[in-house]
């Protein structure tokens, strides 16, 4: 359909298309979904704002939007099954795990990324807006002595575990490719596409790549009607991170994994610093316990904190998430009398593993289904703002279709370093994800039998480790040992080359 110009052929031809009436088979099926409202304001529309009202309606799959709408508003109310904490079988303990053990799941994680079973997906849809940005949250920068966005801390990660696992294989020299698949919003798309183009995609091959936009859904009043943001255009949002699901089938991205051999699929959220992006280990944990699906989990800090945390729904019932607005003070604050610890303890931090074959299923299944969650929220109107409801799935709303979940204990301190709020907030900064790392990577240094002298006291600065020197501290000895780092003045500094790099504390090979 040609654009609409004032004064041009196509708006001469948009008057004697819609007339002075909107179509009428549009306006009698809105009215069979109760959302004729849409129309209220046809008669005070110009011929060229007409022509993008119904070019707004025809792009709305409305029998599912129905369908969903109804069955996301019908649900609430509806009394969950109760929850009970998650069996302790079910959790693999950081402190229960044997090296042997550790060291198995390594190397068949590995033997795994090397045959090319293993492919990556990114969640990253969101704008910083609460980190004062409107960039996508991956192009942020946290402040590292390197300058490095999130995007590119991550992007080297895949590097290095390549690398690794060709250095495993019985072909060191053939590196097996992992894929990558990134899921962007309208809100980030081109702007996440441009960044990884101009920056050469951080020395991936560029085929390896694979963006892809989450869906949208109108933004409805509390009784499912269409909220207009302007007279010509309905008011949407992204379907939160569970919409993965359903564009990973709809662009048949599940048929393309399928058909490069994999069979395990990484998932996880771009705002963690820390994040191990296809883990050996992790996957090698999932291969022994042959489950469908798998969380990377962390002890919960203290009982207010917000996060959701795993439980069982009913008894013998499959393993879900319950956020933490959903728990009341007495959920929130239960201890276990045997360990003295909080009943309610796995914090889930968006960090899973999935078979091909799980996602399938459970793209199939949400889809079924069509219940969304509600959030209330300020939407924009033809009046401004005004409350109403956006529908959302969560990435976690898939565990609930798992006949088998296994969660896998991580260290906080090593592991999860949300960046979400801007520096000032009290907590998951950017200051406060770079001084993780930072205390982290110098660990790994002195771990390797390095020495290091500060400026100032350890817990304000530190060092840091390039991802393509190393994974989780792994060779580094022949880097660190018997030698003294010198950690910067101010951490702020951000060389490029490897020359400015090592002046600003980064270690490199």
């Amino acid at each position: 359909m040609k654009e609409i110009v004032v004064g041009s052929v196509a708006a001469a031809a948009a008057v004697g298309r819609w007339g002075a009436a909107p179509p009428q088979a549009m306006l009698e099926r809105m009215k069979d979904y109760g959302q004729e409202g849409a129309f209220a304001l046809w008669d005070e529309l110009s011929p060229e704002d007409r022509e993008l009202l119904v070019r707004d309606i025809e792009s709305l799959d409305l029998s599912r939007i129905d369908r969903i709408i109804r069955r996301s508003l019908g649900s609430q109310g509806f009394t969950l099954p109760t929850v009970e904490p998650v069996p302790e079988s079910s959790v693999s303990k950081v402190e229960e795990r044997l090296p042997e053990d550790k060291e198995r799941w390594w190397k068949k994680g590995l033997k795994a990324i090397s045959e090319g079973k293993l492919a990556v997906v990114l969640l990253a849809g969101g704008q910083g807006t609460r980190l004062g940005s409107s960039d996508p949250k991956g192009c942020f920068s946290i402040g590292l002595p390197s300058g490095k966005s999130l995007f590119q801390l991550q992007a080297e990660r895949i590097l290095c575990v390549q690398k690794l696992a060709a250095q495993s294989s019985d072909s060191p020299n053939n590196t097996v490719p992992i894929h990558w698949y990134i899921m962007t919003s309208p809100f980030t798309d081109d702007i996440t596409r441009k960044f990884f183009e101009s920056r050469k995609y951080f020395g991936l091959e560029a085929d390896q790549v694979t963006f892809f936009q989450q869906g949208t859904l109108p933004c409805v009043s509390a009784d499912g009607r269409f909220i207009m943001e302007t007279p010509y255009k309905v008011a949407k949002a992204p379907d939160g991170n569970g919409g993965v699901y359903a564009a990973l089938k709809s662009r048949r991205l599940l048929e393309d994994m399928s058909s490069r051999g994999v069979k395990y699929v990484d998932c996880y959220g771009v705002d963690n610093a820390l994040v191990r992006v296809a883990d050996p280990t992790f996957l090698g944990y999932f291969i022994d316990k042959a489950v469908s699906s798998a969380a990377k989990v962390v002890r919960k800090a203290y009982p207010q904190e917000n996060v959701g945390v795993f439980v069982r729904r009913g008894r013998g019932g499959p393993l879900s998430v319950v956020e933490y607005s959903e728990m009341d003070a007495a959920m929130a604050t239960e201890i276990n009398q045997s360990t003295g610890r909080l009943r309610y303890c796995w914090s889930n931090i968006c960090l899973h593993m999935f078979t091909l074959d799980f996602l399938n299923q459970v793209a199939n299944s949400l889809e079924k289904d069509s219940t969304y969650h509600l959030a209330e929220k300020k939407i924009p109107s033809i009046h401004g703002y005004a409350m109403g409801l956006k529908l959302e799935q969560y990435i976690f709303d898939a565990f609930s279709y798992s006949p088998s979940t296994a969660l896998f204990e991580v260290l906080r301190e090593e592991e999860f370093a949300p960046v979400k709020n801007a520096n000032g907030a009290s907590y998951d900064t950017p200051d406060s994800a770079k001084l993780m790392l930072l205390r982290l990577h110098s660990r790994w240094v002195v771990a390797a039998g390095g020495f290091l002298t500060h400026s100032v006291p350890l817990y304000m600065t530190g060092v840091e480790v390039s991802p393509l020197s190393s994974y989780a501290g792994e060779n580094l000895e022949a880097i660190c040992r018997g030698r003294t780092f010198h950690a910067p003045k101010n951490q702020q500094d951000t060389g490029s080359s490897g020359r400015k790099e090592a002046q600003c504390g980064v270690l490199a090979a």
